[in-house]
């Protein structure tokens, strides 16, 4: 398990920079098969509390599995790597005992099963999609921002069009945690319209995530 101050959502890639020496002793897992399916779960603190001090408690219950793409060992030992999100879980235990690094019980959460319509569908993508144009068109300057594939499926479309957004932290929770795809797409929609609301209201735009110098090993 990976406790990190941000959501991870499934087709989101994540880069994370290794230095704590056990997430270090996880990336070697990782690599030498020893954790299998070179995955591991991601998942959000609260705000205010942290895993090691607060176990459980610390975190949200629902977290999303990363896997690894891509690994650079560094001179000092450092890991950069490079993650994609895979599947939902609910975190059932907590076992800070048996590895250096936490580990987990958990079950996977598929989305639930949905009769709306093709048509119903069609709408709620291209609507989803248009209010990602318009927040892009807002936030960031062209060539900074790019559309998801056309193909892209609906179910994975809502975590695709927040993973280059600057959606507060609860908003991209409550898009996990939810299991109703069609729902998902309501809600991206209207999160997204009421960002670029706020943006042009301000008339302000969020610095590119590239202008920090952003370390994602935790603490």
């Amino acid at each position: 398990m990976f406790p990190l101050g941000t959501v991870l959502m499934p087709g989101a890639t994540l880069p994370l920079h290794i230095f704590e020496p056990r997430y270090r002793q996880l990336t070697v897992d990782l690599v030498t098969g020893a954790a299998p399916a070179k995955q591991f779960g991601v998942i959000a603190v609260r705000e205010g509390w942290t895993a090691d001090d607060d176990g459980i408690d610390g975190l949200h219950g629902i977290g999303c599995t990363a896997e690894l793409r891509d690994v650079t060992k560094l001179p000092d030992g450092r890991y950069d790597i490079i993650t994609c999100g895979a599947q939902r879980f609910r975190l059932l235990e907590l076992d800070a005992e048996t590895k250096p690094y936490l580990m987990g019980t958990v079950e996977y959460l598929p989305d639930a099963e949905c009769a709306d319509t093709a048509d119903l569908t069609r709408m709620l993508i291209a609507s989803a999609r248009d209010a990602h144009r318009r927040y892009c068109a807002t936030a960031w300057k062209q060539g900074e921002w790019s559309e998801p594939e056309a193909d892209v499926e609906a179910a994975t479309l809502p975590h695709m069009l927040a993973a280059d957004c600057l959606l507060p932290m609860a908003d991209r929770q409550q898009l996990l945690e939810q299991t109703s795809p069609t729902e998902r797409l309501r809600m991206i929609r209207a999160m997204l319209a009421r960002e670029t609301g706020l943006l042009t209201q301000l008339r302000a735009v969020p610095a590119p995530i590239t202008a920090y110098a952003v370390d994602h090993s935790f603490n």
